[in-house]
């Protein structure tokens, strides 16, 4: 297979992150800074992370785990759903924290759902973790009195059309800011062994040639299992349907997306609770589809990716991504498409165009 950025940046992953953990710390008192004022022991602040498509699904892998962390309810909103129904945020008339995830920070919505949650809530804070300093978004921040502005290394701002280490260093950097520590050195082992068996994922995928592929998880991995499938899409222009649900919400109907074609992926938890319902759903695609077409993500699944015992789900989801990634690489490759630039015509564009922003007339006294 010819290489890519794309590749390489798949490739690049255990070195951003920790490029990431030495960014996070020379930022550390910034960030506890805004922590400090915008999180008080007194004050129920609406904890809400923010971003759109691949930004957005970082939100949604980080919220079930963030929030048992802190011990306070933490929300995944899509700068997107925030844009069109900002009161939908600021109802209730509570504080907000938005922690904004952006790789370039130039997508219109990213500035405006800030903006409108600066107008409407009683009182905002912004923590901004991007890409790319001289983005929009961190141009809009930075030096911002009630914002933090972490921008991570310069490698982590993807070249290549899909997010993929700018995703996982993302993730890992507002885990790092919010939740504490994290065994950075453990993860980038991890994803080593991942890649280390990058072959072997190409020439199963290869070989069975699927048509469309469900991606499966519970809590933190149902986000994941979202942004595993819109890789795949992104990087086969749609031309291999991909579907990202939680094991249990599966059988509710997506179900029907299944054909004798479909590679089933089920990102199993560690926590066994959640497990038992991740490899029940298993074992009945398994009888439907064949073992050969069922793929466990686990510490001793079919594509192994180490977990030390009791990691979150949310940080064990950094190198297990690294598994779809190379699913979609190899599927786009398959398709005779370049992966750096699979929509040459410009149908999708990797900064997002064509948004209007409308005027919000509702202001705050």
């Amino acid at each position: 297979m010819s290489s890519s950025d794309t590749r390489a940046e798949i490739e690049q992953q255990p070195d951003v992150w920790r490029a990431t953990r030495r960014v996070v710390d020379a930022a550390r008192a910034g960030v506890d800074r805004l922590l400090g004022a915008a999180l008080p022991e007194h004050e129920r602040t609406r904890i809400v992370l923010t971003g759109a498509g691949t930004s957005a699904y970082a939100g949604e892998v980080l919220a079930p785990e963030l929030a048992r962390v802190l011990k306070r309810p933490v929300e995944a909103i899509a700068t997107t759903d925030i844009v069109t129904d900002p009161q939908a945020v600021t109802a209730g008339d509570r504080p907000v924290l938005l922690v904004s995830f952006a790789r370039s920070g130039n997508s219109p919505e990213s500035v405006a759902a800030a903006e409108l949650i600066d107008q409407l809530a009683p009182a905002a804070h912004h923590l901004v973790i991007t890409c790319d300093g001289s983005g929009r978004l961190a141009r809009t921040f930075q030096g911002a009195a009630n914002a933090a502005v972490v921008t991570l290394p310069a490698a982590t701002n993807d070249r290549g059309f899909a997010m993929t280490s700018s995703f996982t260093s993302m993730v890992l950097a507002a885990w790092l800011c919010l939740a504490g520590e994290a065994d950075v050195d453990a993860l980038a082992a991890a994803a080593g062994t991942v890649l280390a068996h990058a072959g072997e994922i190409e020439r199963t995928v290869t070989a069975l040639r699927p048509d469309r592929i469900v991606y499966l998880g519970s809590g933190s991995l149902k986000g994941l299992a979202r942004e595993a499938a819109l890789k795949t899409l992104e990087l086969t222009a749609g031309t291999t349907v991909a579907l990202g649900e939680s094991s249990l919400g599966f059988r509710h109907g997506p179900k029907a997306a299944l054909t004798p074609g479909t590679l089933a992926v089920v990102f199993v938890s560690g926590d066994d609770y959640r497990r038992a319902y991740d490899l029940d759903l298993a074992r009945e695609l398994t009888a439907e589809l064949g073992p050969g077409r069922v793929v466990l993500v686990d510490a001793g699944g079919t594509w192994p990716v180490p977990r030390e015992p009791g990691l979150p789900d949310a940080l064990w989801a950094l190198p297990a991504v690294i598994t779809a990634q190379l699913t979609a690489l190899t599927c786009s490759l398959a398709a005779g498409l370049t992966p750096d630039n699979p929509f040459p015509g410009g149908e999708v564009n990797r900064v997002v165009q064509g948004v209007v922003i409308h005027p919000y007339g509702e202001r705050r006294s």
